[in-house]
């Protein structure tokens, strides 16, 4: 039997009614669009500044940058085991500050060496500010209606690159790569060092029982078999996902349109993403975990399909990258839902740091993968073709996703 409850669900966490402290949801947004913003999107629009000015290849400073998301993927599991215990105010507070740290040394570095040792460190403080531990604070202090707080703070770290890829082209244009990577370190430490040692003092909530369905712990749950199914499922969209939209513009030159129109259709898609992060708690009510799982990765093998066999007229192509940005959306609460629909927010953040890791891992080497397989496939449209029949064996592999659950939690959890 299906779980159609996202109410019951939360009732599963045994998380009860806890204090949410006011300034937890308006401080993580700010500091979401912050982070993501500066450490993330302002790299793709500084590099060619940076390779313009320092003679080093794009491919090395990429790949500095790639190493940055590995580290990220890897650095996740313990922090997610230091979330569990100790709560989001030191490890997000320190991650910021590390972050400064790591911008500093990019914004010095002499070298090709010291540039990736800036972004390796970089990596760190991505797994200590993004959305992992913001989720893992907001699963356990909102609880069970955790689900309207993250849709929340993806709607504003969605603003991300709306607001920070404009500010890092407009300081560009007035000063060198080296001091605006220094000012939006400034902009970075004034605006999320005090936000998450002030805002996130409140006392952490002692861990909720588990479901009953749930036996050995954290352990337990690692070596399930619906544990690694997900695992797999999320590796594989992950990969497909994000080969797609750094694979979109290419797609579109290809087909002779121009760069602007590629760039609209990759601009409206991230509209698209906003608009499907809205819809997550509609789809949520009406769909138990695993079938809106294969449901939604389902969809997004059928839009890049769409994207791999449709050429024209170009208002189409742009309605589908649209459809794709709102699967692309709801993929994003997907993930962050996934442990507690399925095991309880008890080991939330070990779990999703050790759930999340190898997608992760596979969207930081996707990028690439896709640039070096499009020439043997003979273009884009061949190689969305490929990225489709991904998404498609992992919609399949999400219907083994669905963990072992006793006959009374079952008819408890049904409507």
């Amino acid at each position: 039997m299906t779980v159609h409850s996202t109410r019951a669900d939360g009732a599963a966490t045994g998380t009860g009614d806890r204090s949410r402290p006011r300034a937890v949801l308006p401080a993580l947004c700010v500091t979401q669009i912050t982070s993501w913003g500066i450490v993330y999107y302002a790299f793709p629009v500084l590099n060619p500044a940076i390779t313009a000015d320092t003679g080093w290849s794009a491919g090395s400073t990429t790949a500095a940058f790639s190493a940055a998301l590995v580290v990220s993927a890897l650095a996740g599991i313990p922090v997610g085991r230091v979330l569990d215990r100790r709560g989001p105010r030191i490890v997000m507070t320190l991650g910021s500050v590390l972050g400064v740290l790591s911008l500093l040394i990019v914004a010095a570095a002499p070298h090709p060496a010291v540039f990736l040792a800036g972004w390796l460190l970089a990596g760190t403080a991505m797994a200590t500010t993004f959305y992992q531990p913001a989720f893992a604070a907001l699963t356990r202090w909102w609880a069970p209606d955790h689900v309207r707080a993250l849709t929340i703070v993806t709607l504003a770290g969605g603003l991300a690159s709306t607001v920070f890829a404009p500010l890092t082209a407009v300081l560009s244009d007035h000063m060198s790569w080296r001091a605006t990577y220094v000012v939006l370190a400034g902009v970075l430490a004034v605006l999320t060092v005090p936000a998450h040692a002030l805002a996130l003092k409140a006392p952490w909530p002692p861990a909720p029982e588990s479901p009953s369905h749930v036996t050995g712990g954290s352990g337990g749950v690692v070596r399930s078999r619906a544990f690694w199914m997900l695992a797999a499922t999320f590796t594989l969209s992950a990969f497909a996902m994000y080969a797609v939209v750094i694979g979109l513009v290419p797609l579109f030159l290809d087909r002779g349109y121009t760069t602007a129109q590629a760039a609209w259709a990759l601009g409206l898609g991230g509209v698209g993403q906003t608009l499907g992060r809205t819809l997550y708690a509609t789809l949520a009510r009406r769909l138990g975990v695993t079938a809106r799982t294969t449901a939604l990765i389902g969809l997004g093998g059928l839009t890049t399909a769409a994207l791999a066999t449709v050429a024209g007229p170009h208002a189409l192509l742009i309605a589908v990258s649209v459809l794709a940005g709102v699967v692309r959306g709801n993929l994003t609460l997907l993930q962050a839902t996934a442990v507690t629909d399925r095991w309880g927010s008890a080991h939330y953040g070990r779990l999703s740091g050790l759930l999340g890791a190898p997608g992760h891992v596979a969207a930081a080497l996707a990028p690439f993968a896709g640039a070096m397989l499009a020439g043997p496939l003979g273009g884009y449209p061949a190689l969305f073709a490929l990225l489709a029949a991904l998404s498609v064996i992992a919609a399949v592999t999400a219907l083994g996703t669905r963990p072992a659950r006793d006959t009374r939690t079952v008819r408890r959890a049904a409507p």
